[in-house]
C-alpha cells in the first residue's frame, strides 16, 4: 500500500529521482556537490555517484519538486488522483477486488494495484457513489 514515499525507494527494482539538478563541482574523485533549490536547503549537497543518474530527459523516473510537499526527512505524501481500472480475483474460496490507482504526481506508467477495501476506506471520494435500488 502507498503512503509516505522516501526517495530513492519505490518497490525493489524501480529506483527514484528528484531533480534533475546542476552539477556545481566534483568534490573527490567519486564525490559531486549538487546545486539545490532553497527548499531542499536541509539536504547536505555533495553525493557519492551512485546516487546519481544522468538526466537523459525520462520523465517517468522524474518527480518535480514544487508542489510535491517534500519535508525535512525527505519524504512526502503519496496522493491517489483517480481509479483507472478494477479487477476481481477468485482464490480458493472468496474474490478478491483490486483497483488500479493514477497517484498524483505519477504518470500513467507509474499506477499500481491495489486493495479496493483499503482504498475505499482511505479515500471514499475516489469512488463514485452507489445507486441504491428501491
Amino acid at each position: 500500500m502507498k503512503g509516505v514515499m522516501r526517495f530513492g525507494k519505490k518497490g525493489k527494482l524501480s529506483p527514484r529521482y528528484v531533480g534533475p539538478y546542476e552539477i556545481l563541482k566534483r568534490v573527490r574523485k567519486v564525490a559531486y556537490e549538487l546545486k539545490f533549490p532553497i527548499e531542499l536547503s536541509s539536504v547536505h549537497p555533495v553525493f557519492h555517484i551512485s546516487m546519481l543518474k544522468k538526466c537523459i530527459g525520462d520523465p517517468v523516473s522524474i518527480l518535480p519538486l514544487e508542489g510535491l510537499g517534500v519535508d525535512e526527512n525527505l519524504s512526502y505524501d503519496e496522493v491517489p488522483a483517480k481509479i483507472l481500472d478494477r479487477q476481481v480475483k477468485k482464490l480458493r474460496n472468496k474474490e478478491v477486488a483490486s483497483v488500479k490507482v493514477l497517484w498524483r504526481n505519477q504518470l500513467v506508467e507509474g499506477a499500481s494495484w491495489e486493495a479496493e477495501a483499503d482504498m475505499k476506506s482511505r479515500y471514499p471520494h475516489l469512488f463514485p457513489p452507489t445507486p441504491s435500488h428501491s
